[in-house]
């Protein structure tokens, strides 16, 4: 079993509003409900995804667009039916974000159930792990990232102490990578994720940077 690893920026692109999610997220949890490969969130990715997601509001967006409509109207470039035209699909845009977000939390309970999607909280021994990555040579990995570390790297031990042999880690925050800009490896991560047998992908789609033949 191909066992894939998914923190807090996973759970954003995933459950974001339609016009803000990721197909690959997507495809990701699709993946994992046909067998093909079992998910595991640190379950307090989900409360943390929550503000990121909810400042995902429309008004922004739909305020530049009323902002060029009645620019363009007054100019002469933008006709009259054009313009109703647009406010009737910023108005529907509106309301189907404001309704998604107002299933958020339906939406997150869900991915708590979902058969392909391990969500496990952290436990003694992952808490022990996050306080020895707190200083040293980590000291650049923020508090909540390194618990989030932590958690992935004890599982991953969990795992592979059960004979798991195929264990990878997607993430994109640039934190918790372990290459910097250029591709340069940072040595400290490096040498957790080789140590508990995790390859780092820096998509959903598990194909770049691609793991060597061994």
């Amino acid at each position: 079993m191909r066992h894939v690893f998914v923190e807090t920026n996973w759970v954003v692109d995933y459950a974001a509003p339609a016009h803000h999610k990721k197909k690959a997220a997507v495809d990701l949890l699709d993946r994992a409900a046909t067998g093909e490969l079992k998910l595991h969130l640190p379950s307090i990715c989900l409360n943390e995804a929550r503000r990121p997601i909810r400042e995902l509001k429309p008004r922004h967006e739909a305020d530049a667009i009323r902002q060029f409509l009645r620019w363009g109207k007054a100019s002469g470039r933008v006709s009259i039916d054009e313009e109703a035209t647009a406010l009737r699909v910023l108005s529907m845009f509106e309301s189907r974000v404001k309704e998604e977000l107002k299933q958020l939390d339906t939406t997150l309970t869900s991915l708590r159930k979902h058969p392909g999607l391990d969500v496990f909280a952290l436990d003694d021994a992952m808490l022990e792990r996050a306080i020895e990555l707190s200083g040293g040579d980590l000291e650049f990995v923020k508090p909540f990232d390194q618990a989030i570390l932590a958690a992935v790297l004890v599982r991953a031990e969990t795992l592979k102490a059960a004979g798991a042999t195929d264990l990878s880690f997607c993430e994109l925050d640039g934190d918790l990578q372990p290459w910097g800009k250029n591709g340069v490896s940072k040595p400290a991560l490096t040498k957790l994720y080789d140590a508990a047998g995790i390859w780092v992908y820096g998509d959903f789609d598990l194909a770049v940077p691609a793991p060597p033949a061994s």
